[in-house]
């Protein structure tokens, strides 16, 4: 594993011209953009130009002062630190860029811990000087990222986005004794389903079997807990949907990202919800916003995450003829997933109760996958779970693949007849059914 250093990498001496630098080259780039409408591509270029520019300036100030002069390597690392700040993201750029880092918390500026694929909870340096750069620093992202400003202040204390490289990112102010902030990576972005087999994710029959539960528009629920990789399997799971059909996405936070990869999905509507501005309006829903994706007539509506009442709207896609519909759910099997849609039915405004919840589950979800994470970070299906029907009020269900002695998916009742021939027809290899068919 790369070793992972001090995100702010530098001396006092150096600090203290990157704080200096940042500033000048900060108004610099403001005056020269205006009110011109540059790409993000032109305006790093210019940063770049205006950072060495400015670095010349106080090397030859320094010169004639008699001042401290900074080496090759220590302007490297100013240079590269003054565009962390103004483009990326700071002193967490340097653990982004390190590929085994999988989550970054910082409780301020200089308690700051790590997950990576092989240590959990690892301390590492600070990521600002202060409190107070830390709040500026995720200020200036909030204002820069996604598809309308964010604020980050007193008046709206958390944050919640998406990072160019698909990280999650949720901070906090004001509401806790110094600012706070959670980064949550996806290392493993736009996967096909045959690289989550060579990760030991799924089987190779069960990675041929969901395949084409997708391609036969089943409906499917990927459930797990936080950071078991519900996300990464969904898009593999994505990757198997025909280019021609035309998606609607709905997620808080853009994570899915279908709408970033044209060649594999060409007709994708992402959608993302928003909260309330200070005047209490404005607020846009997860809900709201699966609804307006069915006006759309899409194919196949996804939902990065169920969690409150846009069940009734997703469920009420996937009955309605939008299958091969997905979303993910946090439960801790495949039959807590019942348990929870019901929680979330209750609370919604239609507050529906546990039969009818139960008829509308079992007459729009056809497969549920649970993921779980061991004590070594490894991601992987512990059951696959088949909808049945109802038998009175209740749910019935096929348990496909149940977990095993390791916990890994073991093959239990596998599927039904008519899914299997379903699954056939939609491409699946029929060997990957050798073991029998369900009655």
């Amino acid at each position: 594993m790369n070793q992972i250093t001090d995100p702010v990498g530098v001396s006092p001496l150096e600090a203290q011209v990157v704080a200096g630098l940042r500033t000048t080259v900060g108004e610099r780039l403001a005056a020269w953009a205006g009110d011109e409408a540059y790409s993000a591509r032109e305006r790093e270029q210019r940063g770049r130009e205006l950072i060495n520019a400015a670095l010349a300036e106080r090397t030859a100030a320094a010169i004639s002062s008699g001042g401290r002069v900074l080496n090759s390597a220590a302007e490297q690392r100013v240079a590269k630190a003054v565009f962390d700040a103004l483009f990326g993201l700071g002193g967490f750029q340097e653990l982004l860029e390190d590929p085994d880092v999988e989550n970054i918390y910082a409780n301020g500026c200089d308690i700051v811990f790590v997950d990576t694929v092989r240590e959990k909870g690892k301390r590492v340096g600070p990521v600002a000087s202060s409190d107070e750069e830390l709040i500026e620093m995720i200020r200036m992202l909030a204002a820069r990222a996604g598809t309308e400003e964010r604020r980050f202040d007193r008046g709206s204390p958390h944050l919640n986005l998406a990072l160019k490289d698909g990280s999650r990112l949720f901070a906090v102010m004001g509401i806790s004794e110094r600012p706070s902030v959670s980064i949550r990576r996806h290392r493993y972005t736009s996967v096909p389903l045959k690289e989550l087999v060579r990760l030991g994710t799924l089987s190779a029959e069960l990675s041929d079997q969901l395949g084409a539960a997708v391609r036969a528009r089943l409906n499917i629920v990927i459930a797990g807990g936080t950071n078991s990789g519900k996300t990464t399997l969904m898009d593999a799971l994505c990757g198997e949907i025909p280019a021609h059909e035309r998606l609607v996405t709905v997620e808080d936070t853009f994570e899915i990202g279908l709408h970033k990869n044209p060649q594999a999905h060409p007709n994708v509507v992402p959608l993302q919800s928003r909260e309330a501005n200070l005047e209490g309006v404005g607020e846009i829903s997860q809900a709201a916003c699966v609804r307006m994706g069915l006006r759309m007539s899409p194919d196949r509506v996804i939902v990065g995450e169920v969690r409150g009442d846009e069940v009734l709207p997703m469920l009420n896609a996937m009955s309605q003829g939008n299958d091969g519909s997905m979303t993910t759910v946090h439960a801790n099997s495949t039959a807590g997933v019942f348990q929870r849609f019901q929680a979330y039915a209750a609370q919604a405004p239609e507050k529906l109760g546990l039969e009818a919840t139960n008829l509308l589950v079992a007459g729009a979800v056809n497969v549920i996958v649970h993921l779980a994470k061991d004590k070594d970070g490894a991601r992987f299906i512990t059951g696959v779970r088949e909808v049945t029907g109802t038998d009175g009020a209740q749910v019935t269900s096929n348990e496909v693949y149940r977990p095993g002695p390791d916990g890994r998916a073991a093959y239990a009742y596998g599927w039904r007849a008519e899914t299997v021939e379903r699954l056939i027809d939609a491409g699946a290899d029929p060997a990957s059914f050798q073991r029998g068919w369900s009655a």
